[in-house]
């Protein structure tokens, strides 16, 4: 694998890092600021809404110079929020700078995808993606982890320092690696959004918001849950966030092997699934170990449903896959959004902090009624489609041979 598959690696894990690791240290970050555990959640929300609305809009502006270049601005944006996070005096300008961070995410997975394939022989394309995609699940394993920890042993502000850091590697990575290549094709808006009349798009972007939602509702919040209601010292909060992290390992591997064999089947299990346990997390969260195992599972069932509904989007988008794999990329992130803000809206309420669970569990159910509609719709699309020979116009059969 070329090396410069390596410098967009380390820009993946960055991100990976700097989206996630926020949910480990919201109760210091809220002390720091003077602000509730609800509206340090709004870290959260700032960051997806930046995600959905950058995603498209960055990916159009892309188009107008080189990938390479492109690539190192993203980048660029990528250091500055999180510089800015780190160094912010007051809770807004933190806000700001998630959001200005946030707008290099869906970019840079969509060009770096493009990037990634075309650096090596076809044959070989799905590998070097899947490499540049593995710094953001190894983020999960080992960058929030390791970013909760120093956060809550050195201070939350060395944390993001650290994430720029890694950005600033990231960048120079790329600089130095990934070779130049031409710009991308104009990307024509109105053939681009013709994609979005397709009503099977919108229904999985629709289950996309909703079942990563479902995610996000409790692991937002997991921080206090686990302190405050399992009983978890505050350092544990990383061990728990390494089994989240290798819970979306696992589910995101799961999700791959089924999607192109057993799409609709692996929805319908991982969405009734994640539905079952995020409902019994509202108990589970009151007993060390049973916590432990729903968060594994919430990791394992909630990331099994990427592959498939990023696949689902792109089989239906009919020829113009680049801004609706990347407002895809947003509907994940706007199902974190909804779901932080529903979260602190309960927990606001007195509701206590496994509240949001119910939430989760809702929105997860919501998402699998969906899939059961959209399949409905495709049988029944499938059904009435006239067959091609018996919907030709009488004159244009040929006349069948006469037998004796």
């Amino acid at each position: 694998m070329p090396l410069a598959l390596l410098a967009l690696a380390i820009g993946a894990f960055g991100i990976g890092t700097t989206e996630f690791v926020i949910m480990g240290l919201l109760p210091e970050v809220a002390g720091d600021f003077g602000v509730s555990i609800p509206t340090a959640g709004f870290l959260v929300t700032g960051y997806a809404l930046g995600v959905m609305f950058g995603a498209p809009l960055m990916t159009v502006l892309g188009t107008r110079i080189s990938r390479k270049r492109m690539l190192m601005l993203l980048m660029g944006l990528f250091i500055v929020g999180n510089v800015l996070s780190a160094v912010a005096p007051v809770f807004l300008v933190m806000v700001i700078g998630r959001v200005v961070a946030s707008l290099a995410h869906g970019a840079f997975f969509g060009i770096g995808a493009v990037v990634a394939a075309e650096l090596v022989a076809p044959e070989k394309k799905a590998g070097a993606i899947a490499m540049m995609f593995t710094g953001l699940t190894v983020a999960n394993v080992v960058g929030v982890p390791l970013g909760t920890l120093i956060g809550q042993s050195i201070g939350w502000r060395v944390t993001f320092v650290v994430v720029a850091a890694l950005g600033v590697v990231g960048l120079l990575g790329i600089a130095k690696l990934v070779p130049d290549m031409p710009k991308a094709e104009g990307v024509h808006l109105r053939h681009e959004l013709a994609a979005f009349k397709d009503v099977q798009v919108l229904l999985a972007m629709a289950m996309t918001v909703l079942g990563f939602g479902g995610v996000f509702a409790a692991i937002t919040y997991i921080a206090p849950m686990m302190t405050n209601v399992a009983g978890y010292a505050d350092t544990s909060v990383t061990w728990l966030l390494v089994l989240f992290g290798l819970g979306m390992v696992a589910g995101n591997l799961i999700g791959g092997k089924f999607a192109d064999r057993k799409l609709m089947p692996m929805l319908y299990v991982a969405l009734s699934g994640l539905a079952v346990v995020l409902a019994l997390f509202t108990l589970a969260a009151h007993n060390k170990v049973l916590a432990a195992i729903s968060i594994a599972l919430i990791g394992a069932l909630g990331f099994a449903t990427v592959p498939p509904l990023q696949k689902r989007v792109l089989d239906h988008a009919h020829g113009a896959p680049t801004l609706a794999s990347a407002v895809n990329i947003g509907a994940f992130n706007l199902g974190n959004a909804l779901s932080a803000w529903l979260g602190g809206i309960v927990i606001a309420a007195g509701l206590g902090y496994t509240a949001p669970n119910w939430v989760g569990a809702v929105l997860a159910a919501a998402a699998l009624v969906l899939a059961v509609v959209s399949a409905g719709l495709e049988r029944r699309s499938k059904v009435s489609t006239p067959d091609v020979a018996s919907a030709a116009p009488e004159g244009a059969r040929k006349a069948e041979p006469a037998h004796s």
